[in-house]
């Protein structure tokens, strides 16, 4: 309200020096419940003192004669007094611009004599992306006059701009040195360079090499990795088997072989089944993957999962909602009033 009364000021100001004046831009006030998607179910909707500082500041019925209560008139409700759904701004976070459930915040105003004499039109543009508000303008007939100077209410003569660097070609100028100085920084950069040669190679000098018989840092190829691990006990060359031992051995024919061999495999054969569904029960258990969305009463379809981000008991909790976006509550293809408190893992 201090900014808008200031802002009434300041317009006011200028209708009394014989200027005209348009107020151009978001002035985050729906005026009319034509103008907002809900206004019927809003508690003392006319009771809003944005509402009432508007209709202070505009006339109320718009071009009409005799009908002058403010100083300045929305342009649009001017040539389009009865469109119902001109919006210009809707909540992005539940995408309620896919359904036009929005409010006209965005306005053109201008003094009563502006708008009367050379106002053609004002329109709105809701297919232009890239914001949660959307662009809106006016033609005029009006032609441009060319100025030899710049305004004397030109941002550029405000005392908070005052001083500062107007071009950004002067911050690419280059800068003079002196002479001195800039032989007496070569000779400390030579200097510099010199100095990090030498103690890159003390460092090199210094430092023990692969190679050498005392140094054990790190490993000195590849093939270490792959040589046969030392800790099974080999046998001696030299040991020689009791000569006893021979005659307990009991000779095997070619058959037991055969049937051992057969029995030895398929046990090899089950233990690596075995390992194998064990590896993709693992698996399967990690990449499950989260569970399944649960359907929203209203349409039977998936919902998605939101964060509650205000602060309170429930901060950071999540839970499940309808995956419509957000409209009116007498369409069907809106939102539903789905909500479920997601259980934590």
């Amino acid at each position: 309200m201090h900014f808008y009364r200031l802002l009434q000021m300041r317009a006011e100001a200028l209708l009394a020096a014989g200027s005209h004046v348009i107020i151009l831009g978001d002035l985050n006030t729906a005026h009319r419940p034509i103008d907002h998607w809900d206004a019927v179910n809003m508690e003392c909707f006319e009771e809003d003192p944005g509402r009432k500082w508007m209709d202070g500041l505009l006339s109320v019925l718009g071009c009409q004669a005799g009908a002058h209560v403010g100083p300045f008139i929305d342009s649009y409700r001017c040539f389009q007094p009865k469109k119902e759904g001109a919006f210009t701004c809707w909540s992005a976070v539940s995408g309620a611009r896919h359904l036009n459930y929005g409010s006209r915040l965005d306005y053109v105003l201008g003094d009563r004599a502006l708008v009367i004499d050379t106002f053609q039109d004002s329109f709105l543009l809701p297919e232009v992306m890239g914001s949660d508000h959307c662009p809106v303008g006016a033609v005029l007939s009006v032609s441009s006059v060319p100025t030899k100077q710049c305004p004397p209410l030109c941002t550029r003569f405000l005392p908070e701009f005052a001083g500062t660097q107007l071009k950004i070609l002067h911050f690419l100028v280059r800068l003079e040195q002196d002479a001195v100085f800039g032989q007496s920084a070569l000779q400390l950069s030579n200097q510099t360079r010199v100095q990090t040669l030498q103690n890159k190679a003390c460092a090199r000098s210094t430092r023990p090499r692969p190679s050498q018989p005392g140094s054990s840092r790190g490993q000195k190829n590849l093939m270490s990795y792959f040589q046969p691990s030392s800790s099974r006990p080999q046998a001696s060359p030299d040991l020689e088997l009791p000569s006893l031992m021979g005659s307990l051995v009991t000779p095997v024919t070619t058959e037991e072989e055969a049937a051992a061999k057969v029995v030895e495999v398929q046990a090899k054969a089950s233990e690596a089944k075995y390992e194998k569904e064990v590896r993709t029960l693992c698996w399967k258990s990690v990449l499950g993957g989260p569970s399944p969305m649960p359907l929203c009463w209203g349409h039977g379809e998936p919902c998605v999962i939101r964060t509650v981000k205000k602060p309170g008991p429930n901060l950071g909790r999540c839970f499940y909602m309808c995956a419509r976006p957000r409209g009116p509550p007498t369409d069907p293809s809106s939102r539903c009033n789905f909500f479920l408190w997601r259980r934590p893992s």
